[in-house]
């Protein structure tokens, strides 16, 4: 591989900034910028070695620098890293200076994905990092650094060495039935293929987890109109963003803000009041309104506790929050033995009970509390998942349906790989590029 240089903190200014080399040429590259300050001139292994960088006698920088041979380094190759200050100019200069000495520009994740492909993280881990930079809450910075230390990655070791065994058990049986060797026959065989169907679905199921963890909890404000949905979409907010009126149908479209709630990242989606008789634009709105609803992780249905429901809300319902809003004014009677949150969107009363409620039904839908789970698996990880789990189905058919072994073979091995796809066991440049392409630059 070439040498590459990339800024690997946030563009802007700060008070310090880091620039990346990697590559074989990474130490030739800095010497030839670096200019050592007292009496250590020798760059020793990860110890900073204060200095300057300069270009034709004048200083850029005063910096330091520190030196990480390869393999023992992030990408498994030398690795040098640059500590300057954080304003744009400099940053700029320097990067541009170790660019005419001999490195290349990095690409998005360029580090990371040599890091892979040097063996250092496999394809979960590599993913991970983006998870863990970009975490918005706690739980999702937790589940983001179990699967950098690689618990994903060893859950799917694990199915994949049982694939195996499955497989070579049953090629033996093919290649040598002089020998005898049968294929655990029948009840024993089949349940072996079943636990490893057990543990895929178990990995299946956390991709919702996984979806909510990286991209928030999709929470849709539903109702008729002019029961405060935009009311308390601000009031949860903090601030007035959505337009409140007296006049129904003020909102025609869906308006989308994100908040932290007990340390959930929740998108908030206000919608149109929903109602029979509305003109053609609201009745777009409306049926956005349904569309949004249909997407959503929680419901918070929201009703006039100053007026009589024309029905009475089912309150323990899956992923639905009953929320009572007006709860500074008298209480009609039919809401009297309803037990859902009372909240007024004018005082704030009751906002501490909405977010208890809005805590207890995420915990309990979605299995995610202070302890989250040791994995939350990704889009990418539920497809390769998903092909593994249905080879393996196909495979136990056939055993079934009394089909030669060689086919029933076929299906085994096309598990198999579909798994190693999750770990990058079975990866093509196009699937890498996809992936580290949403990565930033310097990483």
């Amino acid at each position: 591989m070439d040498t590459v240089a990339a800024i690997a903190t946030p563009p802007g200014q700060g008070a310090v900034a880091l620039i990346r080399v990697s590559g074989p040429e990474a130490l030739a590259v800095a010497t030839r910028v670096f200019v050592a300050r007292g009496s250590q001139k020798v760059l020793r292994p990860r110890m900073q070695h204060f200095g300057a960088v300069m270009e034709n006698g004048a200083v850029i920088d005063e910096v330091l620098l520190t030196v990480f041979p390869g393999p023992a380094s992030f990408t498994g190759e030398d690795v040098v890293e640059i500590g300057c200050h954080g304003g744009s100019l400099v940053t700029r200069r320097i990067l541009e200076l170790l660019l005419r000495s001999g490195a290349n520009a990095a690409g998005p994740g360029e580090f990371t994905r040599r890091a892979y492909l040097n063996g250092k993280l496999d394809l979960t881990q590599a993913e991970a990092v983006m998870d863990l930079i970009g975490a918005q809450s706690d739980i999702a910075l937790r589940a983001a650094a179990s699967q950098l230390e690689g618990r994903l990655g060893l859950r799917i070791r694990e199915l994949q060495k049982q694939l195996l065994d499955l497989l070579a058990h049953l090629e033996a049986y093919i290649d040598f039935p002089e020998d005898d060797i049968s294929p655990d026959t029948g009840a024993v065989f089949l349940e072996r293929m079943r636990s490893v169907a057990r543990e895929l679905e178990a990995l299946l199921a956390t991709a919702r987890q996984g979806r909510v963890l990286r991209a928030g909890v999709r929470t849709v404000l539903s109702g008729a109109p002019n029961v405060g949905k935009s009311s308390l979409l601000n009031r949860l907010l903090g601030f007035e963003r959505a337009i409140v009126s007296s006049i129904p149908g003020t909102t025609r479209d869906t308006l989308e803000e994100s908040v932290m709630v007990r340390g959930w990242p929740l998108r908030l989606v206000d919608t149109a009041g929903l109602r029979d008789q509305a003109d053609a634009l609201e009745l777009e709105g409306i049926q956005r309104a349904r569309k949004q609803l249909e997407q959503a992780d929680l419901v918070l249905e929201v009703f006039d506790s100053t007026a009589a429901p024309e029905e009475v809300p089912v309150v323990k319902r899956d992923g639905v929050v009953v929320v009572l809003n007006k709860a500074d004014l008298p209480e009609h009677p039919a809401w009297k033995n309803v037990d859902a949150v009372r909240l007024s969107c004018l005082s704030g009363e009751g906002l501490n009970e909405l977010e208890d409620a809005i805590e207890l039904k995420l915990s309990e839908g979605l299995g995610l509390h202070d302890s989250a789970n040791d994995v939350a698996i990704n889009a990418r990880h539920q497809d390769c998942l998903r092909r593994s789990l249905a080879f393996l189905q196909a495979a136990e058919a056939a055993l079934h349906a009394g089909t030669p072994p060689e086919f029933v073979a076929e299906e085994l091995r096309a598990a198999l790989n579909s798994a190693g796809e999750v770990v990058g066991q079975k990866d093509t440049e196009d699937l890498l590029g996809q992936i580290f392409s949403t990565f930033c630059i310097g990483k």
